[in-house]
């Protein structure tokens, strides 16, 4: 096994995530299998209880694992499916160190960090390296290690020490450090400063790693006497020195490492440079770059949540639209709405803020409410998606987005005005949504229902089956502690809502459509989990498709075979694939895109 290292100094949110998927691609590119785990020093066992402001989206794998964004991006660049041990916490490793210490493991020891807990970081390491994630047998040929946080930060110790014995465990050449670091412009001088990169390559070196490869993120390429600089300081051959400048879209930093030879730089640290012959394609990934660029034409999406305030809070939500978006040939433009700012308290405080975010709400082309917890902001999302019920607006809405769409029918059509849901009002006469009964009441960490579950589709019809291609069922992944509820099935049917997608038990609802509706849509599960550059989720494709006006283009022939076919124009360019059951296919090259009995085509 060959390890990449992937550590970050100066300033967090340098893209560390980014860089290392993107080493990953253009290994991958090679012709190399390529794993990725992601180290965060954090003490929490793991994603799931922090909040979105605090640390960023939660995302959840296919066994259920709640891990950190970045594994997102590695899933979404590699086109892998990870575990929960891809992601490695402080938590993680002290509380497997206690459990064997209380079984007596070690006993007649004195239980340290160093030997315990940095033996138990590497084994770790080597464990979850040799596990396959690309549907291949056998281990992958490299892994991609990201460490969180920046050099120095005391919370990351027990890693950087077992990580500087690792390197030295496993030799030189099985062993590639690349540091990402800032070089950052002083306006006032007006040149790109190299002092933060020295001092955290010399921190770097004292705490007994080498960098192999410096990654300098800089507003513009890097000057050669700046380069130069680097050199003579951090004692890094001008030849592995890469800069990581500002580019349009995340998709250009593959193909920045590939134009500045960083897989030969790392190929050669890892003594590969003579067994992979092949140069990195990378067309495929080129094209649709070029293509996210040169769109102009918008499709304008309200986001209508309680965390506006960061993105990364709904960073998938986001990358979905877009892969979407670009499926479409249609520039994505993401109009923030919080949700607290539509309510009447807002319009009584602040009436200048509820009047921009209605005019943002009804200048959108489609409304999107994302999952979340807790009840601030929810009556804004509630009269969201009366708005777009009632205007005959494209709605989609995710986990809490689905469960809103619920209160709101029930309220408005049913007329239960005191409709809600149990985790609003424990009280209401009308629990529309409940809690299931095998959720927590008392613990929140890993209580959920969590990770890919099968939903089957009762209507063959309906929106949702067509664009998933007519298939029996799909495996989506889910995070939700909530349902809704069963017995207000046959009322909200009867009432014109559709439930065309359930369970094995067929008691639980996973996906609500109202069929008079251009695109009313709610699933329970997170479908965005699942979308990939070129392979964009069906449902996410139905709602760009639908406030495009492309969705109306689709026509179904009586044909077993029959196809789905969009007149709107070509989508040359755009890679074409299939998505069945959970799973995508390559399916050659299509002008347009269409859905079939074997899954959409995009």
């Amino acid at each position: 096994m060959k390890y990449v290292l992937v550590t970050g100094g100066v300033v967090s949110g340098l893209g560390k995530g980014v860089t290392a998927s993107s080493i990953g691609v253009v290994l991958k590119a090679c012709g190399l299998r390529v794993t990725s785990i992601k180290i965060d020093p954090y003490l929490n066992t793991d994603a799931g209880t922090m909040s979105p402001f605090e640390h960023g989206e939660v995302f959840v794998l296919d066994d259920g694992g709640e891990v950190d964004l970045d594994l997102g991006n590695y899933e979404r660049f590699l086109d892998v499916k990870l575990t929960r041990d891809n992601n490695i916490t402080t938590g993680k490793i002290y509380q497997s160190v206690i459990d064997k210490e209380r079984k007596g493991d070690y006993l007649g020891k004195t239980v340290q960090v160093v030997p315990h807990i940095t033996d138990a970081i590497q084994e770790w390491i080597e464990r979850v390296a040799m596990i396959p994630v690309d549907g291949q047998e056998g281990p992958a040929d490299v892994c991609v290690i990201e460490l969180g946080g920046t050099i120095g930060d005391i919370e990351s110790m027990p890693f950087i020490e077992a990580l500087a014995q690792f390197s030295d465990r496993v030799g030189p050449g099985n062993f590639c450090l690349v540091h990402v670091s800032l070089v950052p412009v002083l306006n006032v001088v007006g040149e790109q400063k190299t002092k933060p990169t020295q001092h955290s390559v010399r921190g770097l070196r004292g705490l007994g790693l080498t960098p192999n490869i410096l990654a300098c993120r800089s507003a513009k390429p890097l000057d050669e006497n700046v380069k130069e600089k680097l050199t003579q300081f951090c004692h890094v051959p001008a030849a592995n020195i890469v800069t990581l400048y500002d580019v349009s879209n995340i998709w250009h930093i593959p193909l920045l490492l590939r134009d500045q030879k960083a897989h030969e730089a790392i190929l050669k640290g890892l003594n590969l440079l003579g067994s992979v012959s092949r140069e990195p394609s990378l067309e495929e990934w080129t094209g649709r770059a070029k293509l996210c660029d040169m769109l102009d034409n918008p499709v304008r999406i309200a986001m209508v949540g309680k965390y506006t305030g960061l993105q990364d809070s709904y960073l998938s939500v986001l990358k979905a639209l877009l892969h979407a978006s670009v499926a479409c040939r249609r520039k994505l433009v993401v109009e923030w709405v919080p949700s607290t700012d539509l309510e009447d308290q807002t319009a009584k405080e602040s009436p200048d803020v509820h009047e921009a975010a209605w005019n943002l709400l009804k200048g959108a082309d489609g409304v999107l409410v994302p999952g979340g917890f807790g009840d601030r902001g929810v009556q804004g999302k509630i009269l969201a998606a009366k708005y777009a019920r009632e205007n005959n607006i494209p709605f989609f809405g995710i986990c809490l987005g689905m469960q809103i769409a619920v209160i709101e029918y029930t309220r408005s059509v049913l007329g239960f005005q005191d409709a809600n849901s149990e985790e609003f009002d424990p009280d209401t006469s009308t629990p529309c949504v409940i809690q299931m009964p095998e959720a927590s009441k008392t613990h929140m960490g890993g209580t959920m229902r969590l990770g890919s579950r099968k939903t089957y589709f009762q209507v063959a019809n309906c929106k949702s089956a067509k664009l998933y291609g007519n298939v029996r069922y799909v495996d989506e992944r889910h995070r939700h502690r909530y349902e809704v509820n069963p017995t207000m099935i046959t009322a909200l049917e009867k009432a014109g809502l559709s439930f065309v997608g359930k369970d094995e038990t067929s008691k639980r609802m996973e996906i609500l459509e109202l069929p008079s509706h251009p695109y009313f849509v709610g699933v329970q599960f997170h479908p965005e989990f699942k979308s990939r550059p070129g392979k964009p989720s069906p449902l996410f494709l139905g709602l760009i498709a639908a406030a495009c006006g492309q969705l109306d283009a689709f026509k179904q022939t009586s044909s077993p075979n029959s196809k789905l076919i969009a007149k709107n124009g070509p989508a040359n360019g755009v890679v074409k694939k299939t998505y069945q059951n959970g799973n995508y296919k390559s399916n050659g090259s299509l002008n347009g895109f269409y859905a079939n009995g074997n899954g959409v085509h995009v």
